[in-house]
C-alpha cells in the first residue's frame, strides 16, 4: 500500500501536505497546496526528478489561488511501483492525470509539464482534450516533432543516446547505483548552470532514487516507449498551450520548440536563452510568472 513518504523525499510543512490519491489502477503520492476550491493546477515532473522539482512553484501558484497538485507519477518516489513494462505506457501515464483530475472532482486543470511530464502533458491533451483547461509544456516537444526529429537527425540520435542505455535489463539500475548515485548527480551538476543543484537537493533526490522497485520503473518509461513506439490519434492540440524552452539544453534541439507551437490551435512559444533543460530550478520565479499568465 502506498504511504506517504518520510524523511528527505517528504514535503516539508511549508512546501504542502502529502496526499495519497488514485490513478489509472494505481496509488499515487502527491504533495498538494493552495484553496481545495481554487481552479486545479496538476504539475508533472520529468526524469529523474520527483515531486520536489517544483517545489518553488508550489506556494506561489497556491498563493495566486490555485488549488496545485503535484504528483509523483507512477514509479517515481512514494508512488506505486507496478511490475512490468507494459504499465508504464503512455496512454496509462495520461489516464492517470485524468484520475487525478477526477479525484479532486473537477472537469479539467491547467497542466504543466517538464521533461517526460511534458510529454505526459502533450498526450494528455491530445487524446483528452476536454481534460485540459491549459497545457504548458516545458523543454519537451510535440510527440510527433519528436518523432521527426528522431528520424532526420543524427544529432538528436546521439543527444539521445541514452534512451538506448536503458533499454539494457537490470545493468542501468545496477550502474545508477554506483558511488551514491554519481553518475546521476554528475549529469543533472554538468547540464545545468553552475549552482543549480546543491547537495541539500540531492539528499532528497537520493532517498526518491533508492526507495524499493523505483529507479527500475522509473527506467520503464523509456522501455515502455521504445518498445511502444506510441503515434498520437491526432496531430494538433486544441487546449491552449504555452511552451517554455530553455535554450542552452543540451538534451533537445532548440528547433523543436517553434516546430511544436505550430502543432497548437492556440499556441506561444517563450524562449529563455539563459537558461538550460532545467528552467523550473534556474529561473522558478519567471517561470511563476508565465504560469500565472497561461493560467489566467
Amino acid at each position: 500500500m502506498t504511504t506517504a513518504p518520510e524523511g528527505p523525499s517528504a514535503p516539508r510543512p511549508e512546501e504542502g501536505e502529502s496526499a495519497v490519491l488514485d490513478g489509472d489502477g494505481v496509488r499515487l503520492h502527491a504533495v498538494r497546496a493552495g484553496p481545495p476550491d481554487g481552479p486545479l493546477a496538476l504539475l508533472l515532473h520529468g526524469f529523474p526528478e520527483f515531486w520536489y522539482c517544483w517545489h518553488e512553484q508550489i506556494q506561489p501558484l497556491a498563493e495566486a489561488g490555485y488549488r496545485v497538485v503535484v504528483p509523483d507519477q507512477r514509479g517515481y518516489n512514494a508512488s506505486e511501483t507496478p511490475t512490468g513494462v507494459d504499465a508504464y505506457r503512455i496512454d496509462a501515464l495520461a489516464r492517470d492525470v485524468t484520475a487525478l483530475i477526477d479525484a479532486h472532482g473537477r472537469e479539467s486543470a491547467h497542466v504543466v509539464g517538464h521533461d517526460w511530464g511534458a510529454a505526459v502533458g502533450w498526450w494528455t491533451a491530445l487524446h483528452h482534450p476536454e481534460r485540459v483547461r491549459t497545457l504548458t509544456a516545458v523543454n519537451v516537444p510535440h510527440p510527433s516533432v519528436m518523432a521527426e526529429e528522431l528520424r532526420r537527425s543524427w544529432r538528436q540520435r546521439l543527444r539521445s543516446w541514452y534512451v538506448l542505455a536503458f533499454q539494457l535489463p537490470a545493468l542501468p539500475e545496477r550502474v545508477a547505483r554506483v558511488g551514491d548515485w554519481r553518475l546521476l548527480t554528475r549529469s543533472m551538476r554538468r547540464s545545468s548552470l553552475p549552482g543549480t543543484f546543491g547537495e541539500a537537493d540531492f539528499e532528497r533526490y537520493r532517498a526518491a532514487w533508492s526507495r524499493p522497485g523505483a529507479f527500475g520503473a522509473m527506467l520503464n518509461w523509456y522501455r515502455a516507449v521504445v518498445r511502444e513506439q506510441p503515434t498520437p490519434a491526432r496531430e494538433t492540440v486544441e487546449p491552449p498551450t504555452l511552451v517554455v524552452w530553455g535554450a542552452r539544453d543540451g538534451f533537445l534541439a532548440r528547433s523543436m520548440a517553434p516546430r511544436s507551437v505550430e502543432r497548437c490551435r492556440d499556441g506561444r512559444l517563450r524562449t529563455l536563452p539563459d537558461a538550460t533543460h532545467w528552467v523550473h530550478h534556474e529561473h522558478p520565479e519567471r517561470l511563476c510568472r508565465l504560469l500565472r499568465g497561461q493560467f489566467a
